[in-house]
């Protein structure tokens, strides 16, 4: 019998920028309750500061607000490489802190797992931006007020 490997969901990133050089705790429960539902699993999770003079420094999500995040359980396996993130601290701006997550999506789990027993795979994958998505909604909902609109 061939050997499987684990059943897992897509695996993305997100580098999360904010002003000034502390993660606010309040994005702290977010994570967790996405965690908890069994909807994402973190694998990684660094942040990065970009103080007022330019210096960058890296830290673990676990030294962030007073121990606001110790309730997200997740992994530290390392994936993003200090490269990596020089990459995108060169991409910050001065004073601005950064939340860099790797995370699989557990939710997707067994629509991936059916895809690769009929030996699918991912062909091309992208986020469209949220701006895109509300400029169509409001061109949509406009759309129909004016199909129903009086002639």
């Amino acid at each position: 019998m061939p050997e499987t490997s684990p059943s897992t969901g897509p695996v993305e990133w997100v580098a999360l920028t904010f002003p000034g050089t502390v993660l606010d705790p309040a994005v702290a429960r977010p994570i967790a309750d996405l965690s908890a539902a069994g909807m994402v699993h973190i694998l990684d999770a660094v942040v990065v500061h970009k103080a007022p003079d330019g210096t960058v420094t890296e830290g673990e999500l676990e030294d962030e607000g007073a121990g606001a995040f110790d309730g997200i359980d997740g992994e530290v396996l390392e994936l993003l490489s200090h490269a990596d993130l020089l990459g995108i601290a060169e991409r910050l701006e001065p004073d601005s802190t950064t939340l860099v997550l790797i995370w699989e999506n557990r939710w997707a789990t067994g629509f991936t797992d059916a895809v690769r027993r009929q030996g699918g795979r991912v062909l091309a994958h992208d986020r469209v931006p949220p701006e895109d998505v509300e400029e169509a909604m409001r061109a949509a909902a406009s759309s129909g007020a004016q199909e129903g609109a009086p002639a």
